[in-house]
């Protein structure tokens, strides 16, 4: 006897249900993911970028959203929750969902050991096909390091690595510059090397 296929579900369907839901899913190709809770590494640092980044773009064309904000990646059909968005002019929402957002510029998502591996590899491939989003951070917990990929005119990303809590992190596409130290304020680093490198630039 064969198995009965599980029916897949229409965003708005997807959209109907999230909106009752006691916690958060995200969907994408007819099927909803829900999402795991977060360690207190992994708040501290995403609130301590929060508080760095919010304090800079304050009264300018740019403005942040917090893992609370639903996200579309139109070309693909993502329906997800970054843990910050960036978005510099008039934010836009989905025509299915007035409180879902589809034209993020940046995207920053701190990395979780149970989600890493999905984050650096479909989530970021799903991010690159979106075609407002011009930067894409990723953010250890662990340990120092943050990856920050631009999107180039050719279409390649350059990736730049800060790995020192000495080192001034930046971002491209907004006015955002602080230490790398402010970011992993008051988190308790397991393990880390004596000597870190400083920031690392190369092409993907």
């Amino acid at each position: 006897m064969s198995a009965v296929a599980k029916r897949k579900l229409t965003p708005a369907e997807y959209l109907a249900i999230e909106r009752a839901a006691p916690f958060k899913s995200e969907f994408f190709n007819g099927e909803m993911f829900a999402m795991a809770g977060a360690t207190p590494a992994h708040n501290t640092v995403k609130e301590n970028l929060i508080g760095e980044i919010y304090g800079r773009l304050k009264g300018g064309p740019c403005r942040t959203y917090s893992s609370d904000q639903r996200v579309k990646v139109e070309p693909t059909g993502l329906y997800t929750y970054p843990d910050i968005v960036i978005v510099c002019g008039k934010p836009e929402f989905d025509p299915l969902d007035s409180d879902t957002l589809i034209n993020p510029q940046v995207i920053i998502e701190v990395l979780s050991p149970s989600t890493e591996r999905y984050d650096r590899g479909a989530k970021f491939r799903h991010y690159q096909q979106c075609p407002s989003i011009q930067e894409v951070v990723l953010v250890a917990q662990d340990r120092i390091q943050v990856d920050r990929f631009v999107r180039q005119a050719d279409g390649n990303w350059l990736l730049t690595v800060f790995a020192d809590r000495a080192a001034q992190f930046s971002l491209s596409t907004a006015p955002v510059s602080f230490p790398v130290a402010d970011i992993y304020a008051r988190v308790d680093i397991p393990t880390e090397p004596t000597s870190q490198p400083g920031p690392v630039a190369e092409a993907s």
